[in-house]
C-alpha cells in the first residue's frame, strides 16, 4: 500500500527476514523443535544488513540472500535475490532488534514507521503465517510465541518512530503515561483534553 500510494519509480522493499544468520547444526535443531529465538540480536547478520541498505542508498545493485523458513537456514547462493538501487528503500523488520542493537541502523533510516496492532490480532497472523506457509503446526507456534516473541517488548520503541499507525492509539498511550492518577474519570480526564487536542 505504501508502494501504490509512493507512485515513484524504482521502490525496493527489503525485509529483515533475508539477514538471519547462517545456523549451526545445533541451532537447526533448536529451531525444528521451535526454541530458537529468532528475535535475539544474535540471530542477525548485521553486517550484511548495514552494508547492503548502504548499497542501496548509493544506488549500487546487490545480491539480498533468501532466508526459508520452512528448512531454517539460507538458500543457495545462485538462489539470491538481486535488487538495484532505488530512489524510495522500504526495510521492514522488528523495531526493537534493529534499532537496539544496531545504532548505525538507526542513523540510515530517514524515516521510522510504528505499526501498532492488537496483541490478539498479532498472533492471529503469526498463526496463519507460520501455519500457511512456514509449515509449522499450532502447538510449535504458540510455544514459540509464549516463550520467545511476546516476551521480546517493543512498545518503548514507539518513541524513536516519525510516524505512528494508527496515530489516535498512539496518543492516547502517550496521554495514559503521563496522566496523574485522580480520583475520578473526569478529574482524570479534564487537565489533558488541550493536550489532545494538539496532538491530534
Amino acid at each position: 500500500k505504501i508502494i501504490e500510494a509512493l507512485d515513484v519509480p524504482w521502490v525496493v522493499l527489503l525485509s529483515m527476514d533475508s539477514f538471519y544468520k547462517v545456523m549451526t547444526p545445533e541451532e537447526q535443531t533448536l529451531a525444528a523443535s521451535n526454541d530458537y529465538n529468532f528475535d535475539h540480536p544474535g540471530a542477525l547478520d548485521f553486517e550484511l544488513l548495514v552494508a547492503t541498505v548502504q548499497w542501496l542508498k548509493q544506488g549500487t545493485s546487490v545480491m539480498i540472500p533468501v532466508y526459508d523458513f520452512t528448512t531454517h537456514g539460507r538458500q543457495k547462493d545462485w538462489m539470491s535475490k538481486t535488487v538495484y538501487g532505488a530512489s524510495v528503500v522500504i526495510f521492514k523488520g522488528i523495531i526493537n532488534t534493529v534499532l537496539y542493537c544496531c545504532s548505525v541502523c538507526l542513523q540510515l533510516l530517514d524515516m521510522k514507521i510504528f505499526v501498532d496492532t492488537d496483541s490478539d490480532i498479532r498472533l492471529v497472523r503469526r498463526l496463519r503465517r507460520d501455519i500457511t506457509e512456514r509449515g509449522r503446526d499450532i502447538e510449535g507456534v504458540i510455544k514459540q510465541y509464549n516463550k520467545f516473541v511476546k516476551p521480546a517488548y517493543i512498545e518503548p520503541y514507539i518513541r524513536l518512530a516519525d510516524i505512528v499507525v494508527p496515530r489516535v492509539q498512539h496518543v492516547h498511550k502517550q496521554m495514559e503515561e503521563v496522566s496523574e492518577p485522580r480520583n475520578t474519570v473526569h478529574e482524570k480526564m479534564a487537565p489533558h483534553s488541550g493536550r489532545i487536542l494538539k496532538c491530534l
